[in-house]
C-alpha cells in the first residue's frame, strides 16, 4: 500500500512523507481497534465504490482511519478541520506512500481552508466525515445539487453536533447523520482523558509555565472539562470552574472544585482555557478584568469561545512573543497572553490526543461509515446517536487487543434482568 504515484494533493512539503510514515506507523502501534477493523476491510471490502469526504484534523491517528477506509474498498478524500491542527509531514506520506488525496497546510489562511474544503466536495462524495460540521455545512449551502447523491455523514465534535442538530430542528439537514460524539466510547474516553491531557501538553508545550499553585479556570464541566479540571489539580493547580448548568455547576462543586461565574473568576485566574462549544464565554470584560500575565486557551471547537475581536480591537497591537504565544497590553498595562490564536491548544501547539483514545473514537466513524451504506434506505433526515451495537462493538474489541476478559451473563441472570415477577 506504500510508493504509490503521487496524487491530487495541497501538501506543504511532499518530502516530508518518510518522517510522516514513521509518525503513522507510531500512532498505529497505539490503534489496535482501528486495526481489527481494517483487517475485516481489508478482506470483505463493505466500502468498495464509496467517494467518502473527510474534514478532520490531519494528524496520524486521522491518517490511520483514512487508511483503515480506504483499506474498505473506498475512495478517500482529505481536508483540515482546523487550520492549525495539520501535521504537514502527515499530510506528505498521506499523499505519497498510500495515494490519499489530501488537501491541508499547516498555518492555512481562511481562504485556503474553504478551499480545501471545496476540492473534498469537488470530488462529489458519497458520505461526509466532519469535525466541526463545516463540510457538512458548506455543502448545503454551496452544493445542494450534490446532496441526492449523499448517503449520510458522521461528526466527531460537540460543535458540531450542536450545530447539526440545530440544522435538523429547523427541517433543512438533508441527510442522516451519525453523531459519534455521542457515543460512550467516544466521549466518555477521548472527551474526558484524551482533552484532559492532550490540552495541558499543549499549554506547556507553548508556554513552559508552572502550573502547581496556580488559579486555573476552567469553562465548562461537560466531559472534555471534567478531564481538563482532573488533570490540572493532578498537576498541583487550583482549579476554578465556570458553568451556565446547574446540575453540572453542583457536580463541580462536589468534586471538589472552586466554581464562580466568569466575571468572578476573571480577577484572579491564572490560566483559563475554555470547553463550551458557545460564542464569547470569555468576553470583552473577563479579558479587560484579568490580572497581568494571565493566560487564555480554547480547547474547544472554534476560536469563537474568546472574544477575539474586542481582544483585537481593545489592546495595543499584539506581539508573537514565543511560536504560539501571542501579547496583547491593554491600556492600564496588564497583559494577556493568548495562545494557538485561540484554536484548538491541543492540536495548535501539541499533538491532539492520544492514539488510544482516538482509536474508538476513528473507530466510530469507520463502523458508522458501514453502517450507512447498509441502512442507507430505512434513515430519515435526522442526527442520529451511534447504535449501541457498535459502541459495545468497539468497546469489546478494545478489551480484546489489550487482554482483558469480562464476565458474561448467564441465562438465569439475563432472564431475571428481563422479569418482573421476581422480587424480595
Amino acid at each position: 500500500m506504500t510508493n504509490q504515484a503521487p496524487v491530487e494533493n495541497d501538501a506543504k512539503d511532499l518530502s516530508l512523507a518518510a518522517k510522516g510514515k514513521l509518525r503513522i506507523e507510531w500512532a498505529e502501534a497505539e490503534m489496535p481497534v482501528l486495526r481489527l477493523i481494517r483487517e475485516r476491510f481489508e478482506k470483505e471490502k463493505p466500502l468498495r465504490g464509496l467517494r467518502l469526504g473527510a474534514c478532520l484534523h490531519v494528524t496520524t491517528e486521522t491518517a490511520n482511519l483514512a487508511i483503515t477506509l480506504k483499506a474498505g474498498g473506498a475512495e478517500v478524500f482529505l481536508c483540515a478541520s482546523n487550520p492549525l491542527s495539520t501535521q504537514d509531514d502527515v499530510v506528505a506520506s498521506l499523499v505519497m506512500d498510500y495515494g490519499i488525496p489530501t488537501f491541508a497546510q499547516k498555518w492555512e489562511d481562511g481562504p485556503t481552508y474553504y478551499r480545501h474544503i471545496e476540492s473534498v466536495l469537488a470530488r462529489k462524495p458519497h458520505i461526509t466525515l466532519d469535525d466541526g460540521a463545516d463540510l457538512v455545512s458548506s455543502l448545503h449551502k454551496e452544493h445542494k445539487d450534490l446532496i441526492p447523491n449523499i448517503i449520510g455523514g458522521t461528526e466527531e465534535t460537540t460543535t458540531g453536533v450542536i450545530r447539526l442538530r440545530s440544522m435538523e430542528a429547523q427541517g433543512v439537514l438533508e441527510f442522516p447523520i451519525l453523531a459519534v460524539n455521542e457515543a460512550d466510547t467516544k466521549h466518555l474516553f477521548d472527551n474526558r482523558y484524551g482533552t484532559g491531557q492532550s490540552t495541558l501538553d499543549g499549554i506547556m508545550r507553548a508556554t513552559n509555565v508552572l502550573l502547581a499553585g496556580k488559579n486555573f479556570v476552567v469553562a465548562g464541566y461537560g466531559w472534555c472539562g471534567r478531564g481538563l479540571a482532573t488533570r490540572a489539580r493532578g498537576m498541583g493547580a487550583n482549579v476554578i470552574v465556570t458553568e451556565v448548568d446547574p446540575t453540572r455547576a453542583l457536580e463541580a462543586l462536589m468534586e471538589g472544585y472552586r466554581v464562580m461565574p466568569m466575571a468572578e473568576a476573571a480577577p484572579i485566574g491564572d490560566f483559563f482555557v475554555t470547553l463550551t462549544g458557545d460564542i464569547n464565554v470569555l468576553d470583552a470584560q473577563h479579558l479587560a478584568a484579568m490580572k497581568d500575565g494571565a493566560i487564555v486557551a480554547n480547547s474547544g471547537h472554534f476560536n469563537d469561545e474568546i472574544n477575539m475581536v474586542a481582544l483585537e480591537r481593545d489592546s495595543k497591537p499584539k506581539r508573537r512573543i514565543r511560536e504560539f504565544v501571542d501579547e496583547y497590553t491593554y491600556p492600564d498595562g496588564h497583559r494577556v497572553y493568548l495562545l494557538g490564536e485561540g484554536r484548538l491548544i491541543n492540536l495548535a501547539a501539541a499533538e491532539g490526543h492520544p492514539a488510544s483514545v482516538m482509536d474508538m473514537s476513528f473507530a466510530n466513524h469507520a463502523l458508522g461509515a458501514e453502517y450507512l451504506l447498509q441502512r442507507s434506505k430505512e434513515l430519515e433526515k435526522k442526527v442520529y446517536v451511534v447504535p449501541q451495537e457498535i459502541d459495545k462493538e468497539i468497546a469489546r474489541l478494545k478489551l480484546k487487543a489489550i487482554g482483558v476478559s469480562i464476565d458474561v451473563l448467564t441465562e438465569e441472570q439475563e432472564k431475571y434482568l428481563t422479569s418482573w415477577e421476581s422480587g424480595t
